[in-house]
């Protein structure tokens, strides 16, 4: 029986999380602190008592989401994963917890992260949005006949995908996939055209970021997003953290390959359950759980 943990990604934030976490563990009170000292602002005030509206602030979404994560997995008993994987940002939380960087390298990387795909997406009018109840090469086809930039970008279930790019791309694409037969396909609410070439000037900033820390060979292989493979060694993982940015998310692929090595069960560590929702979808036949 071997058990994988997996870790979330941007969207799965909420008001008051956390809170619970740093008030009842005393090392988990002296993580949250550190991080405070490491960002330069009180980054728990927000978590624990801000609105979703300021929770949604560039500097504050990825690093509490990120935190929620780690801390939880670095003050649980027994963490001994035979895997694990994260989704898109939740990569990093995987990392971290997997003891392929320390705690600290791993915040300043996500937040550089935020502060850099936030630039790219204030350069280039772009956008994201989610195609229903289409097979992921029929979508793929239909975004290549599309003018402008607009590419799959989160490969999250069978049938459920996302696409990523300019804004008048990406609405061209929604209006062929319905009339191809999607059930859905509408824009999301987000900043920018995430795990799309439109990120290459934040790739390339984190790149330099990623260069010079220093990563550890991990406990457990690491399934990472854009070779949906497990890797153990540094250099290779740096490789994949340096794509990741303007390469897909192989969500469905990742877990099928999890799957494949012998998880039979996950379990999603952080805020949220959109990745045990997932997981059901990908691989009906594994047990899923969660830990908030």
């Amino acid at each position: 029986m071997k058990k994988a943990y997996v870790f979330p990604g941007q969207g799965s934030q909420f008001p008051g999380m956390a809170a619970e976490l740093y008030r009842s563990h005393p090392d988990a009170m002296n993580l949250f602190e550190q991080a405070n000292e490491i960002l330069g602002f009180r980054i728990t005030d927000v978590m624990f008592s801000g609105t979703e509206e300021e929770l949604k602030q560039t500097k504050v979404t990825q690093p509490a989401i990120f935190l929620h994560s780690v801390v939880l997995a670095l003050t649980l008993e027994n963490f001994a994963p035979d895997m694990v994987a994260g989704h898109s940002l939740g990569e990093f939380s995987a990392l971290v917890a997997a003891r392929a960087l320390r705690f600290e390298d791993g915040l300043k990387l996500v937040y550089a992260r935020a502060m850099a795909m936030q630039e790219a997406c204030d350069a280039v009018p772009s956008t994201m949005a989610a195609v229903l109840g289409l097979d992921d090469e029929k979508v793929e086809e239909i975004c290549k006949q599309i003018d402008g930039i607009v590419v799959a970008a989160n490969y999250n279930c069978p049938g459920q995908l996302v696409i990523s790019g300019e804004k008048e791309a990406v609405q061209k694409a929604c209006d062929a996939l319905k009339a191809a037969g999607a059930k859905r396909a509408l824009p999301l609410p987000v900043g920018g055209a995430f795990h799309s070439p439109l990120m290459q000037p934040a790739s390339e900033q984190l790149g330099k970021a990623i260069a010079a820390t220093h990563f550890n060979t991990p406990i457990c292989p690491i399934y990472q997003n854009v070779t949906a493979r497990p890797h153990t060694d540094p250099e290779e993982i740096k490789a994949n953290l340096m794509a990741q940015l303007t390469g897909p998310v192989r969500w469905t692929q990742t877990v099928k390959n999890m799957v494949a090595d012998g998880a039979t069960v996950f379990t999603e560590v952080g805020p949220g359950k959109v990745l045990q929702g997932l997981v059901r979808k990908i691989a009906p036949e594994v047990e899923v759980n969660g830990i908030q």
